[in-house]
């Protein structure tokens, strides 16, 4: 048996069947490219196994230590909140590690691009074309200013322009929402306007960002089981079980 720690992915949950099925396809990939270590998946609502019921089998089997990664792309209310109480929860017996959450990474920017060019665009279409970041939303300042890097950042790259949206009805007022990026975006001049979901799985707030994308030229698919994500879901795991070796050899 391995003495690495299990690695346990905890995505959010959805009554969309998408959304399991995607977060299913990631694992999948997380596992083929890393044979040797034991993956597991739990959901914090909607679907099963739950993360309570899979910390629970795992101790009954034996396994001691344990890296919870949160299936998110920013510390909001579920990275600092739900999952940690979660984890409170878990038996005894458990040694458990919170990883950080996949956001922001230069492997999900790439993923990103990965996705604008499988929905039709170009290296060659980067500089005519301006590009909506559309996230799900927060009302957490931290996630919020991490997607505004993020847009910043990415515009850096060569696209003519870089805006942040946000699907959710509980962000903040003044927030752009995608439909209205899409036009800010034509009356900037941009030749095409491409719609790039910085979301991880469908269900219903990716089903808006779609609705609000339907004046915009190109919409890429969701991140999905791309393989920088599955990439970034192993540095994280890797960062947070280095602590847990130091303190084994200790």
């Amino acid at each position: 048996m391995t003495n690495k720690p299990v690695l346990l992915v905890i995505a959010h949950g959805s009554r969309d069947p998408r959304h399991a099925a995607t977060v299913h396809a990631l694992v999948r990939r997380v596992r083929t490219l890393r044979p040797d270590l034991r993956v597991e998946t739990g959901f914090l609502d909607f679907n099963v196994p739950s993360v309570q019921g899979v910390l629970e089998s795992l101790a009954v089997q034996g396994v001691r230590d344990v890296v919870a990664l949160p299936l998110l792309l920013t510390r909001a209310f579920h990275a600092k909140a739900d999952i940690p109480a979660v984890l409170a929860d878990a038996p005894p017996q458990l040694r458990i590690r919170q990883a950080e959450v996949l956001g922001p990474s230069p492997l999900l920017l790439a993923a990103l691009e990965r996705r604008l060019y499988e929905a039709g665009l170009s290296p060659a279409d980067k500089s005519s074309t301006g590009v909506v970041l559309a996230s799900a939303g927060s009302t957490d300042p931290e996630a919020i200013a991490v997607i505004a890097e993020i847009a910043r950042e990415w515009r850096h790259t060569g696209w003519c322009a870089v805006r942040p949206a946000f699907a959710s009805a509980g962000s903040p007022a003044g927030f752009p929402r995608t439909e209205d990026a899409v036009r800010e975006l034509r009356a900037l001049g941009c030749s095409r306007v491409a719609v790039a979901p910085y979301v991880l799985a469908p269900g219903f707030l990716p089903d808006r960002i779609a609705r609000g994308a339907a004046e915009a030229d190109v919409l890429a698919d969701v991140l999905g089981p791309a393989p920088e994500v599955a990439r970034v879901v192993l540095e994280r795991y890797e960062a947070a079980r280095a602590p847990m070796l130091t303190a084994v050899s200790a």
